[in-house]
């Protein structure tokens, strides 16, 4: 057996698989000057693995935990109880007992010890695993330490501890127990410092909590604390708790818990001098860690020890800049309805499609608007321009600018992107047009863009190697030109701007609100829309034969299509399946990430929409709900030209209306379509890139083809190029993607840090009301389905769905749906338009909404007004 029991001091940087994370950083504090450390030693997870680990008991047990999910609770509990009554019942060899006692003789045999837990997966980077194994506190004897030395390994295997292990994709098996002897102190004063706001995010704002005696009643929760906000060494903020309990160690060992006279309960338990002093010690250990610490500390006889230091893993990391100047920066996710994470190969292709000058973080992008903010010119137009889509971002950018100091005014005017500029119309009520309708205009330019991407797939064919890599670059210039072609901005801008002309006049003139929205139900060339109802037509031709609905409503596998050909009425179906996924089979959730799953790789996530609509519809009902929708945005229109006419210079009014009614419905259905090509373009650059990573696995350069996803664009074509790959680069962005997937971008964030997600300012709304951005008009009552994965959605006719955020991919379910709440998205982006186009009231940018209202609830949702009522 290697050294059986390190000192704090003995211990290395390379050690954490031998002492685990908490044991090595407090290796690592000993060894800063100016930071006191208790001292210390720790039994190694080499003498856990030699005494726990060979009992094939043991091994047993935990094989039958790693087949275990979260939710088998039952299960878990009983197997863990197993595996802790094995280990308490394991005897310690003499080695171990002897160099224990040989530790102690040297600190001191007399006196009273803290016993505590570090485990190789804990105070990690990526993963805390804060509280989740035992300390015991106060422990006296070599006896009753050793005891507690296997109280420790077997607290590896509370509930808890393995339910947070399988939620966070650490294997049982791998993970092990380094074991802390550390003094026990005396403190006066307790608490924990962070070096980072943990609320806000701020990383120039710390947060210290303190209170009387062991920082174990503050941990526990048995106390609030007082709480101190410093920034730039000047205390900001103080807040003094009345802290009625504390704890004590006890003479005869253990912890003893006292309450405080009335006179103490409200005496701070830090001076202004200390706090200053302790937070200049937390400046200290942060820049030695290299990122903002979580720091657990004591003061006893005047003096601050630390305990503990690891890394706050809940913290948004800040986009890398070259400069220290303030900057601000704006979520593309909120923007794209696309709020999780991206492999940095869908994160690559992105930054390759846009201009705009876009910065990555946790995964996803960013936009730089701080030159914007700073032009005298153009910062009010661009939180202007931005707040008419999503009031939450105007709200969030205004808190910013209304900071005064953090962002300097530009010398120089910065020029306003196109995509922001407001249409000017006159004041006598005209619609100054960016483009007048043609109705060859908007079949032309889909035409154009179906031929490039099927010459694309003529093409690419043919290339591979490093000749595949250049044929992309090349091939992402034409997608530029696609996506950004004036003609193409010009139409999808006029269909924004006629929708707002119609809203902002209809108002004005005849006092009615989001008149647009009943205009622009069933327009034409929505290839989005259009794909929500060719699902219906999908459900049709498979409705006639029962035996291939029984097969489809069991579990079906990967090669599903191929087996239904053998039933009556499965060719018709596989059919019918296989054309629609040759349409739009390159679609998914999340679908701007190149690296997600299509349609096309996996079939059976239409299945249970498939299902749905055959419950659910009757034959006819894709024609149907079309005619419908046009029926009633031609009703629409010709009841407001009718009022119109009523008017003073009615005429004239209704006529402009009339136009621009047309310019409505003729061109804001194209706005789908430039995304929809770029998917298609994404899809087939993905494929070509798949059979070029076959090669590298057959080369062994990659366990798997899909490890391509986590290399940039510019490493997989040097991994090609060179047959060359160091694959601890897969493993590591393997780990940050599982870290980047549990965090919640902001709408805004600054270089300090500051996540803010703005808020709604509203007056005279009904009690318990739940505000969010209006986008769809009309009031539905209905039965709440919070969902957060489309594969598994069981709808009911009437039900409205509350998500955090919907793509194109989801459009299929809008046809089951009444009514629609997201947490995330604005009056352009695509659930919003889609809801309007199939009639739906929608309200858009809930802030948790998905956890303020519960699945089942029955609630109205009012998509004029933006108000959710809970019923």
């Amino acid at each position: 057996m290697q050294k059986p029991v390190l000192s704090f001091k003995e211990l290395e940087a390379s050690q954490l698989m031998l002492a685990g994370g908490k044991a090595l950083n407090l290796g690592r504090l000993s060894r800063i000057d100016g930071i006191q450390v208790p001292e210390g030693f720790c039994v190694t997870t080499a003498v856990y693995r030699q005494t726990v680990t060979k009992s094939e008991v043991y091994q047993s047990l935990v094989g039958q935990l790693k087949t275990l999910s979260a939710g088998d609770r039952e299960q878990i509990a009983a197997i863990s109880r197993q595996i802790r009554q094995i280990i308490l019942e394991t005897a310690l060899p003499a080695e171990v007992s002897r160099a224990v006692a040989a530790q102690l003789s040297i600190l001191g045999e007399e006196l009273a010890y803290a016993v505590r837990s570090s485990a190789t997966a804990e105070d990690l980077p990526h993963a805390s695993f804060a509280g989740q194994q035992d300390s015991y506190l106060n422990i006296i004897g070599s006896h009753n330490i050793l005891e507690h030395i296997s109280k420790c390994w077997a607290s590896l295997f509370t509930d808890r501890a393995v339910i947070y292990r399988i939620q966070n994709g650490f294997d049982h098996a791998q993970v092990y127990l380094s074991v802390i002897v550390q003094k026990m102190m005396k403190p006066e004063t307790s608490g924990i410092m962070f070096t980072a706001d943990p609320v806000s995010g701020s990383r120039k704002v710390m947060s210290i909590e303190a209170g009387f005696g062991l920082g174990e009643s503050l941990v526990s929760g048995l106390v609030s604390p007082d709480s101190y906000r410093i920034r730039d060494g000047v205390i900001t903020g103080k807040q003094i708790a009345s802290k009625q309990l504390a704890m004590y160690s006890s003479q005869e060992g253990g912890i003893q818990t006292h309450r405080l006279e009335p006179h103490q309960q409200t005496v701070p338990a830090l001076s202004d001098p200390q706090i200053i002093e302790l937070a200049l010690l937390g400046r200290q250990i942060e820049a030695y860690f290299g990122c903002p610490q979580d720091i657990e500390w004591c003061l006893e006889d005047g003096v601050f020890y630390i305990v503990q230091s690891r890394p706050i893993t809940t913290l948004f990391p800040i986009p890398e800049a070259a400069d220290q100047v303030n900057r601000v920066y704006l979520s593309v996710g909120h923007q794209q309805m696309m709020t999780d994470a991206m492999k940095p190969l869908g994160l690559a292709f992105y930054l390759m499609t846009t201009p705009a000058p876009m910065r990555t973080a946790g995964g996803r992008l960013f936009v730089d608007v701080t030159p914007h903010l700073a032009s005298p010119d153009t910062g009010a137009a661009v939180i202007n321009a931005l707040g008419k889509s999503d009031p939450l971002i105007k709200n969030a950018l205004m808190s910013v600018v209304e900071c005064g100091d953090f962002i300097q005014v530009a010398s120089e005017n910065h020029k306003l992107p196109n995509s922001l500029k407001s249409n000017e119309n006159t004041d006598s009520g005209l619609f100054n047009a960016r483009i007048e309708y043609d109705p060859d205009i908007v079949p032309g330019l889909i035409q154009r863009n179906q031929a490039s991407v099927e010459e694309l797939q003529y093409n690419i064919s043919a290339k591979s190697g490093t000749a595949l890599f250049d044929f992309i670059l090349e091939d992402m210039q034409e997608l530029k030109k696609l996506l950004f072609d004036p003609q193409s901005s010009a139409v999808i801008m006029t269909g924004m701007d006629a929708s707002s002309w119609i809203n902002e006049q209809m108002n004005e003139w005849l006092g009615e609100k989001n008149a647009a929205d009943t205009l622009s139900q069933s327009v034409a060339d929505n290839i989005t829309s259009e794909m929500g109802l060719a699902l219906l037509d999908v459900a049709d031709v498979i409705r006639p034969f029962p035996e291939v609905i029984a097969y489809l409503q069991q579990a079906i596998s990967e090669d599903f299509l191929d087996e239904l050909t053998s039933l009556a009425g499965g060719r018709e179906a596989s059919s019918a399946i296989r054309s629609y996924l040759e349409k739009y089979g390159m679609r998914c959730s999340g679908e701007i990430d190149l690296t997600r799953t299509r349609w096309s790789e996996q079939p059976h996530t239409l299945v249970p929409m498939i299902l749905n609509h055959i419950r659910h519809f009757s034959r006819g009902a894709s024609r149907q709900k079309f005619e419908q929708g046009r029926q009633e945005a031609v009703n629409k229109e010709q009841e407001l030209l009718n009022r119109l006419k009523q008017l003073p210079d009615g005429g004239q009014k209704a006529a402009e209306t009339k136009r621009v009614i047309r310019l409505l419905r003729g061109f804001s259905g194209y706005r789908e379509y430039p995304k929809y090509g770029m998917i298609s373009r994404y899809f087939i650059y993905k494929q070509a890139l798949l059979r070029e990573a076959e090669q590298l696995v057959i080369k062994g350069l990659l366990q798997e083809k899909e490890d391509i996803f986590y290399l940039t664009f510019d490493e997989l074509r040097e991994a090609v190029y060179a047959s060359r790959l160091d694959y601890e680069i897969t493993g590591t962005r393997k780990e940050e993607y599982r870290l980047y997937n549990k965090l919640t971008p902001p709408r805004v964030l600054t270089s300090d840090g500051e996540m803010i997600n703005g808020s709604y300012k509203r007056a005279n709304l009904p009690e318990d009301a739940i505000i969010g951005l209006p986008v769809s008009s009309g009031v539905i009552e209905g039965r709440a389905r919070v969902i957060f994965n489309m594969e598994y959605a069981d709808l009911e006719e009437g039900d409205i769905l509350v998500t955090p955020f919907t793509d194109p991919s989801w459009t299929p379910l809008f046809v089951s749906v009444k009514g629609l709440v997201t947490e995330v998205g604005g009056l352009m982006t695509h659930g919003a338009v889609i809801a309007r186009e199939y009639g739906l009231p929608a309200i858009v940018g809930v802030e948790q909404a998905t956890r303020r209202i519960k699945d089942g609830q029955m609630i109205r949702i009012d998509g004029t007004e933006g108000i959710i009522e809970i019923l």
